[in-house]
C-alpha cells in the first residue's frame, strides 16, 4: 500500500468530474435568484410592496448571469428561464408603482 499522493494530474481529474458545467451551474444560480427576488417581493403579503431593494439586486444578477449564458442553454431551458425572468421583472414592476 503507497501512501504517496497521487499524481496531480489524477487528482485533478477527479476534481473536474465533480464540477458542474459552467452553463448548468448558472441556470440553477438564475432560478435560485428569481426565487429569492420573488420571495422579497413577497415580504410583507399582497398590499406591501416587500424589499424592492433585495428583489432588484436579484433579478439584475439572474438577468446578467443569463444573457452571459443563453446561448449554452438547450433551447427549452432557454424558454423556461426568459419566462421566469419576464415573470419576476413584471411582477416587481407591479410591486413598485408601475404600469
Amino acid at each position: 500500500m503507497s501512501s504517496q499522493a497521487p499524481p496531480l494530474d489524477a487528482a485533478a481529474a477527479g476534481v473536474e468530474a465533480r464540477i458542474p458545467a459552467i452553463d448548468q451551474l448558472l441556470a440553477g444560480m438564475i432560478a435560485e435568484l428569481a426565487l429569492a427576488a420573488h420571495a422579497y417581493l413577497s415580504i410583507g403579503g399582497e398590499n406591501d410592496a416587500g424589499d424592492l431593494q433585495s428583489a432588484e439586486i436579484a433579478i439584475d444578477v439572474a438577468g446578467a448571469a443569463y444573457e452571459r449564458v443563453k446561448e449554452r442553454l438547450r433551447p427549452e431551458e432557454r424558454l423556461a428561464v426568459t419566462q421566469m425572468l419576464t415573470e419576476t421583472r413584471l411582477n416587481f414592476v407591479r410591486k413598485r408603482g408601475g404600469s
